[in-house]
């Protein structure tokens, strides 16, 4: 897409959809392209699109300002076209972090919600085991926490309780063999 001046860039990038990587001259007429730099960077809607300065503007300190106002990267003009597509490719390839990096923090802000649905005190009955959950309603461990998170249970038997319930079953029949 290519726009007349610096106006019709923001009107395009104040739309719906703007576009997420930008080649900017710095010098355009109505607005300058440091000028939409900052505005970009001042709107949350589009803080994260790529923007290239491509500008006959070559010292030293215009690089610095053109980086400071917010410029992710800086060519000069005359500019060499392999090397401005050389770095458009870059670009593109830091969006896609970009998109893939968000996309893990969004998977863990959801994990740590559901995590956060397990932080607290849990009442828990001394004698049965049983959690009392929000609701005043008591329910196994197991039961409960598979309702607030995504566990899966599977059922057995450690070696203290397995010891415990055959020495039982032991005394048991031994007492019933020695009842007349």
């Amino acid at each position: 897409m290519t726009v007349a001046n610096g106006a019709e860039a923001w009107q395009v990038l104040s739309a719906d959809s703007p576009p997420s990587l930008l080649v900017l001259d710095w010098m355009m007429p109505e607005i300058d392209g440091l000028e939409v730099v900052r505005r970009l960077r001042g709107s949350p809607r589009n803080r994260g699109a790529y923007v290239i300065l491509l500008t006959s503007r070559d010292s030293r300190s215009d690089v610095v300002q053109g980086l400071e106002a917010g410029a992710d990267d800086y060519i000069s003009k005359p500019f060499n076209p392999p090397e401005l597509r050389a770095r458009v490719e870059v670009d593109v390839r830091v969006l896609g972090l970009q998109q893939v990096l968000a996309a893990r923090v969004h998977d863990l802000e959801d994990a740590l919600s559901r995590v956060k649905r397990l932080q607290g005190l849990l009442p828990i009955c001394s004698n049965c085991k049983q959690i009392r959950d929000d609701q005043n309603y008591w329910q196994q461990v197991d039961e409960y926490i598979s309702e607030h998170s995504e566990a899966a249970f599977s059922h057995g038997i450690c070696p203290e309780c397995h010891a415990r319930a055959v020495s039982t079953e032991f005394s048991d029949l031994n007492q019933l063999a020695h009842t007349p």
